[in-house]
């Protein structure tokens, strides 16, 4: 009978492990409240209410708003010749507007109103500033709409508004309003007057 091989065990050698790595490892249980059930969202047909989204695009808008649209966009990409195009550049934006409503002041300033006596002040050279609509047609520093101007004056039909008298504590703002005026508008009227407008890019 051949003698048969014993075969040697192999010892295995466990690694150890340092204490602190052991103490990380266990976790600290969370205390769970059974009374409270994990309910999660289910967005499917007749079930949890979706999320709020932009749905102006699906929705069915009456004829006048969507001419209203159609009237914006043409104006947006339309090319618009200098001497029309001037009157878009006012001197406050709509962000500027909505602040200056915000913080609107009781005082009043004290102007006159009305184009013929607008000419007349200007001829006898009592003006310290001409204020102009821009929906009416000439330069300068032109406001946006007609009715900031008759706010000014308390009047309903208003184009022109000019600045005789002020106040000796407001002289030093007024000074620095004109300076402004006068570089963004008379000093820049050439090039205002070749600017085109208009032809937004549609994406």
């Amino acid at each position: 009978m051949p003698s048969k091989m014993l075969k040697r065990k192999k010892a295995k050698w466990k690694k150890m492990v340092p204490a602190s790595a052991v103490m990380n490892k266990k976790e600290v249980k969370k205390v769970v409240n059974f009374l409270f059930e994990k309910s999660p969202k289910d967005f499917g047909i007749g079930r949890d209410i979706q999320c709020k989204r932009d749905l102006t695009y699906f929705v069915k808008w009456p004829c006048y708003i969507w001419l209203q649209q159609q009237r914006a966009l043409l104006y947006k990409h339309l090319k618009v010749p200098p001497t029309i195009n001037q009157f878009t550049q006012a001197l406050n934006t709509k962000k500027e507007k909505k602040q200056r409503l915000l913080a609107q002041t009781e005082k009043k300033a004290a102007s006159k109103g009305d184009v013929n006596t607008v000419t007349t002040l200007v001829e006898n050279k009592k003006v310290q500033l001409v204020m102009i609509a821009h929906d009416t047609g000439v330069p300068y520093c032109i406001i946006k709409g007609e009715a900031r101007l008759r706010h000014l004056v308390h009047r309903k039909t208003y184009t022109t508004v000019t600045f005789t008298q002020y106040n000796l504590e407001n002289k030093r703002a007024l000074v620095k309003l004109v300076e402004a005026i006068r570089t963004n508008y008379n000093d820049r009227y050439k090039k205002i007057h070749r600017h085109w407008g208009g032809i937004v890019q549609i994406r």
